[in-house]
């Protein structure tokens, strides 16, 4: 079993982080905009000025998280973008599914919003992890 190439993982993180802040753009500039905006005046609350670096940030950490994930389940699954695939399904569970579905059960969010976001957000991870992948090669 090979030692993991840090290096790689954060430069397979980066892109991977490109990518899925591509598509949280996308997403939330043309596709929920509106339904997204209804939804925080009807909570009370305003975008925070300093958020979008925030969300920035997180959608690079996600990607390198993802990619680390895939370099420790390489070894064991093979290398290749079905392992990327995998991998990112496992992240979506964790990042995406799983705090959606408490933002539903709360009634914080219309659920169609959170459906169409959690979705997206499968397609965003797996294309996200398969591109890091790419990158990604054995120390």
């Amino acid at each position: 079993m090979g030692k993991i190439n840090w290096g790689r993982v954060f430069l397979g993180g980066l892109l991977a982080g490109v990518v899925i802040n591509i598509f949280e753009y996308v997403l939330n500039t043309y596709v929920l905009a509106s339904e997204m905006e209804a939804a925080m005046k009807t909570l009370g609350v305003a975008m925070p000025s300093g958020a979008i670096p925030i969300f920035l940030l997180l959608g690079f950490v996600t990607g390198i998280t993802a990619i680390w994930v895939y370099a420790a389940a390489r070894p064991r699954y093979g290398a290749g973008a079905k392992t990327a695939a995998i991998t990112g399904v496992g992240i979506w569970v964790l990042a995406y599914a799983i705090p959606n579905a408490y933002l539903a059960v709360a009634g914080l969010f219309r659920v169609r919003l959170l459906c169409i976001a959690t979705l997206v957000g499968l397609v965003e991870i797996v294309v996200a992890s398969i591109a890091g992948a790419a990158v990604y090669k054995e120390a």
